[in-house]
């Protein structure tokens, strides 16, 4: 499980969120639909205090982040983390990482 964040994501972060210096974490969260869990979306909110973290990922002086109580949205993915201009906002692609095909 990683994060990757693209160079127009972060720019959207600290320009729109201003979050130069601070920390973003991603969450699971009851209700909505993603490509990979129906009745859960993507929750993300501001968090410069991570707790047990299980991925990180740095760029542009922001640190991205998914703790360990979040772990069951995120397992068999990685995350990358992109600029949607047609939304003025971030969108989610969830990439196969194979981890649930390990677990047989």
């Amino acid at each position: 499980m990683k994060i990757t964040v693209t160079d127009a994501a972060s720019k959207w972060f600290r320009e729109e969120m201003g979050m130069t210096g601070r920390g973003i974490r991603f969450f699971g969260k009851v209700y909505g639909k993603t490509p990979v869990h129906e009745g859960f979306s993507l929750g993300m909110t501001p968090d410069d205090h991570p707790r047990d973290p299980i991925v990180a990922e740095t760029k542009d002086d922001v640190t991205y982040y998914i703790t360990e109580g979040d772990q069951w949205f995120f397992v068999g993915y990685d995350l990358t983390v992109d600029y949607d201009p047609k939304t003025d906002g971030p969108t989610y692609i969830y990439d196969d990482n194979g981890e649930l095909d390990q677990q047989d």
